[in-house]
């Protein structure tokens, strides 16, 4: 890095994937999903041709038979730094032990979705919205997960989910106006089954609107074609949150993906983890925002770590979100602040959290800016 070049300079710049680890794949199987699915890397034979492993990392993929298969797209693969074990994008998808660790805190299902799931694979928690779990697969698997209990189909619990029955719980409720596609990752799924699934849900007439949450534009940015955004724009008002957490995932190849969501009509959101050692950083989070509203998405929701089992070394304090938080506001323009989260453990949803501004609330009320500047403001009375 140059005297010149500042450490946020270097990660708002945009990147290709590097392919260097395939140098006989040609330009059509690179930008084939179905090559990029097939291709993943999942096991330790895999991992340990194209890097060295620590030995936490070594032991951690040897437990992935029983808690959280490991994927790794080639296209999320090839930004990892294979020399430095503390990378960003490497931390979030290579196993260590560390998922093994046991803390009496953690729990296997922290949002409580189990004990609000009517029917299978459906949450209904909030009163006019529900979670539509579609499938318990994913284009890469983050070791993060808050749904490591059902999801890549390796451990005890599975996920069912029983899609009539979750049509006909949603035709009778007629408070539900919000639907949210999850899974595992739903545009996995095939053109067809999701515009079968988006059908069925928009000939409900108090479902007003339809989100879906996937991280396939950055772990497989070639599934966004142009034949899924001519289906996905049949079903307006359409919304995709993505999830990015650290702004070297924002390559060009999902720049170019995100382009052709936004040029289809479909507003997009970011939803970001708090981890350790990965975004917890003031610097990081700024190019973050910043490069994220450049592909057009909104910063929405900065969650703090889940209590999911296996995600004590990813958790950081909650100031620690806080005060990136302050370090944004007013700094930067308001479209590139997310709200920080917490995620209530036990199924208390999610509950905002802010820097605190407000000094004193009387007949006037004492407010502190974001230069810590005290103003006041004259309270009217009712």
């Amino acid at each position: 890095m140059s005297e010149t070049t500042t450490y946020y300079d270097s990660l708002i710049k945009w990147h290709p994937a590097d392919r260097s680890d395939w140098p006989e794949v040609s330009d059509e199987q690179w930008n084939s999903y179905a090559w990029q699915f097939r291709n993943r890397i999942n096991s330790l034979a895999d991992l340990e041709s194209k890097m060295t492993l620590t030995s936490d990392e070594h032991a951690g993929v040897l437990m992935t038979g029983n808690k959280l298969a490991m994927g790794i797209s080639p296209q999320f693969f090839s930004i990892i730094d294979k020399d430095d074990p503390n990378c960003p994008i490497r931390k979030q998808v290579v196993p260590r032990i560390q998922e093994s660790w046991d803390d009496p805190l953690e729990m296997s299902d922290p949002c409580g979705e189990d004990s609000h799931m009517p029917v299978p694979g459906l949450v209904h928690r909030y009163p006019d919205r529900v979670l539509f779990l579609t499938t318990d697969r994913c284009a890469s698997y983050c070791r993060y997960c808050t749904r490591s209990r059902v999801v890549s189909g390796v451990s005890d619990q599975k996920l069912e989910t029983q899609w009539e029955q979750a049509f006909s719980y949603l035709e009778k409720h007629t408070e539900v106006r919000d639907v949210l596609l999850s899974g595992g990752d739903p545009l996995l799924l095939s053109d067809n089954k999701l515009d079968k699934i988006l059908t069925r849900l928009r000939a409900i007439p108090h479902i007003q609107f339809v989100r879906i949450g996937s991280r396939i534009p950055i772990f497989l940015p070639q599934r966004v074609t142009p034949e899924l955004c001519e289906m996905l724009k049949k079903h307006h008002p359409l919304f995709i949150s993505v999830h990015v957490n650290h702004p070297k995932e924002l390559t060009e190849e999902v720049r170019t993906g995100l382009s052709k969501l936004a040029d289809a009509g479909i507003p997009l959101g970011n939803q970001s983890v708090l981890l350790k050692g990965v975004n917890d950083d003031p610097e990081v989070q700024k190019a973050l925002v910043h490069k994220l509203l450049m592909a057009r998405v909104r910063p929405y929701y900065l969650y703090q770590c889940d209590l999911i089992k296996g995600s004590q070394h990813f958790r950081t304090p909650v100031e620690k979100g806080l005060d990136i938080i302050k370090s944004l506001r007013g700094f930067t323009t308001g479209y590139a602040i997310p709200q920080f989260v917490i995620d209530a453990p036990g199924g208390g949803g999610k509950t905002p959290l802010n820097p605190e501004y407000l000094r004193r609330l009387d007949e006037t009320v004492e407010i502190q800016n974001y230069e810590g500047k005290v103003y006041q403001y004259p309270n009217p009375v009712e």
